[in-house]
């Protein structure tokens, strides 16, 4: 049986910060300050770029997405994706998408900070079917490796479409993160697990902030 996943709170003899119990939550401070080295994981839809760019302005660091890394032009695999963000993640402060199967174990070696962005699966879809919708009206627009989206119609005819794919990743992820705090190969490593905007915009303006000054 699986041990539930509750938000951190003290307890006689405990800290708060005891990932082998808890994961923290949107109100709880960080352990570690400065935060230098952040990533966001979730499912598509759910803000991991939004919130990585944040944290970046915040750190006073510039962003750089994850999918370029990734993708060439004509979608395209880059042959040297993966030392590229390798040499990307030897950096000494960045905010990133917690993402490839290839680097995953790699990135949360390296990191603080571990910010898990398990919102309900319907709100996670909806906005990939809002971000779909504005991207692909008409012609679509540029996104990873200078590339562009098809037109509308494909979701009923590629299986592979975003939105598909983010409907069946959401408990996939999940699951992802929660074998990284189940195995806790990172003993360091602080996990902060958010649900809905609110609870991303709380722990911005508090144990974020307070993490940086």
């Amino acid at each position: 049986m699986s041990r539930p996943y509750v938000l951190a709170r003290p307890v006689a003899g405990q800290s708060i910060y005891d990932r082998r119990m808890h994961v923290l939550g949107p109100t709880d401070p960080l352990p570690r300050r400065p935060v230098r080295r952040v990533a966001v994981a979730g499912p598509a839809g759910s803000g991991k770029s939004t919130l990585a760019r944040t944290l970046c302005e915040r750190m006073g660091v510039p962003y750089v997405e994850f999918e370029p890394f990734f993708h060439g032009p004509g979608w395209t695999v880059r042959e040297t994706w993966q030392s590229d963000v390798l040499r990307f993640l030897d950096g000494d402060v960045w905010a990133i998408e917690w993402q490839g199967e290839q680097v995953r174990e790699q990135m949360t070696a390296r990191l603080d900070v571990l910010v898990w962005l398990d919102h309900p699966r319907a709100l996670a879809t909806t906005r990939v079917i809002v971000r779909t919708l504005e991207r692909r009206v008409g012609r679509g627009s540029k996104i990873a490796g200078d590339n562009v989206e098809g037109p509308l119609h494909t979701f009923f005819t590629d299986p592979q479409h975003i939105v598909k794919i983010a409907w069946r990743y959401h408990p996939i992820m999940r699951a992802r993160v929660r074998k990284v705090i189940d195995e806790n190969r990172h003993p360091d490593l602080v996990v902060v697990r958010l649900r809905g905007q609110r609870q991303v915009d709380q722990w911005l303006r508090g144990p974020f902030d307070q993490s940086t000054v």
